[in-house]
């Protein structure tokens, strides 16, 4: 058995049913065995964590917006990778918009894979999209290597990814079914938005875009999307889950054994739409963030299960496309830049409700290499898994200085909150990418491409 080249210790290590101390004995990128703390090597690299520190494995992050090519003066792969780095993420899945071309072909894939090659500091998967019309494609996409498929119900916000109807999903899901490929949702449905819109109050006041996403949008969308799921049997997920009125349609199909999951965002959980000033347009996103009852109604769904995880829904655009001069929640660009505060935004408002450790990791790691079928891989810290670790300290308090995130975009409705849960070290595969605000190394991430 060959000898370790690096062993991680600490007394507050996560692993898969308990917090307790360990040394993760590292070969070659993985974990070859996790054995008492006293455990050691006269050859191995040792690093000693603090006692207050906690060894977390990286964490997934399935919801990512990274927009390269064709819009990298919004983000782009060096940035974003360098970000997640910096938030303990080893592992992020781009989203197949809002890039030009977007991943909805198999020559648009092609493309997205050569902007991000040689640039990418984390490892990074990639989802396929559905519009209308590319039913011949999705065979394609699969066999080159994405994870799965995202469609819109509603607008998407560019021309290039327009959104499916009803009768849209039932040429697609079909074929998806056939390919047992997951379908995530953005699980809006235009009617209800379209009713909601002829709202007179003030463009500057939250309470008018609230208004105007009514939750009827997405729960009448989640409803039709567990009926074809029915129908079908295609593997659904509702990303960025916002309105907790539809947790009781998304709870009773999963016990009927429908085909659903869902996950949520940091900001629905930790934001409350009374409190976002007026004009204060670094708060937009589709579904919006909603009042402080719905927010506990999602910590709920998160206990119970019903909610699987917690991605950040990374959505970054260039400041001036929010508007903030003139504070226009109407017209400004719907997302939020969080990549690089998952991890602390969590853990602050978790913690508070008496949640774990390893309700965290379950969230934050567990849950989403589940989803895209990388859980013999990676968010778990056991042998045979890639030695994809971050080193945090739990109780350090810091104050958001959004000027120092890594994100290309700075503006955040962040800026300026007291979160807990400082990360210090990241490693991926073995290889300390991260340390005390610096990057450590050039980019070493790999393309995690789906075996068809």
């Amino acid at each position: 058995m060959n000898e370790p080249d690096l062993i991680i210790r600490g007394r507050r290590v996560v692993l898969r049913d308990r917090v307790a101390p360990a040394s993760l004995h590292i070969v070659d990128g993985r974990i070859r065995s996790v054995e008492d703390f006293a455990s050691a090597n006269a050859t191995a690299e040792l690093i000693d964590v603090n006692d207050d520190d906690v060894v977390m494995p990286g964490l997934v992050d399935t919801h990512v917006h990274i927009n390269a090519p064709g819009r990298t003066d919004w983000e782009g792969f060096e940035s974003a990778t360098r970000a997640a780095a910096a938030g303990g993420v080893t592992t992020l899945v781009d989203m197949p918009l809002n890039s030009i071309p977007p991943t909805t072909t198999s020559a648009g894939f092609q493309a997205k894979l050569k902007a991000a090659e040689n640039s990418c500091y984390v490892d990074v998967g990639f989802w396929g999209g559905v519009v209308p019309g590319n039913v011949s494609e999705l065979e394609a996409l699969k066999r080159a290597g994405v994870v799965g498929f995202k469609c819109f119900l509603v607008p998407s916000g560019v021309d290039e990814f327009p959104r499916v109807t009803e009768s849209d999903l039932r040429q697609a899901m079909p074929e998806l079914s056939r390919l047992d490929s997951l379908l995530i949702v953005h699980a809006e449905l235009p009617g209800p938005i379209d009713n909601a819109l002829h709202n007179t109050s003030s463009p500057r006041e939250y309470s008018t875009f609230l208004k105007s996403r009514p939750r009827e949008a997405e729960d009448s969308a989640i409803e039709m999307m567990i009926e074809l799921s029915k129908e079908f049997g295609t593997r659904v997920h509702i990303v960025h889950l916002s309105s907790a009125d539809a947790l009781p349609l998304i709870r009773d199909a999963q016990r009927t054994g429908v085909k659903i999951s869902a996950e949520t965002c940091p900001h629905y959980l930790h934001f409350s739409a009374e409190k976002i000033p007026a004009g204060a347009t670094e708060f937009k996103c589709c579904p919006p963030i909603r009042e402080a009852d719905n927010r506990e109604a999602l910590w709920t769904g998160l206990a119970d299960e019903t909610i699987s995880f917690v991605v950040s829904d990374h959505s970054p655009c260039p400041g001036p496309m929010k508007l903030r001069q003139v504070g226009d929640f109407t017209t400004a660009w719907g997302g939020i830049a969080s990549l690089q505060l998952r991890l602390p935004v969590v853990w602050t408002d978790s913690q508070l409700r008496g949640f774990s450790l390893l309700d965290l990791t379950k969230w934050l790691c567990v849950g989403p290499a589940s989803q895209v079928k990388l859980d013999r891989q990676k968010g778990v810290i056991a042998p045979g898994y890639d030695a994809d670790i971050v080193i945090w300290k739990p109780e350090a308090e810091f104050r958001v200085d959004a000027s120092r995130l890594l994100h290309r975009h700075k503006l955040s409705p962040y800026e300026g909150e007291t979160l807990k849960g400082a990360v210090q070290k990241t490693f991926l595969r073995g290889r300390k990418i991260y340390d005390c605000g610096q990057i450590e190394s050039l980019p070493a991430g790999m393309f995690l491409l789906q075996n068809y």
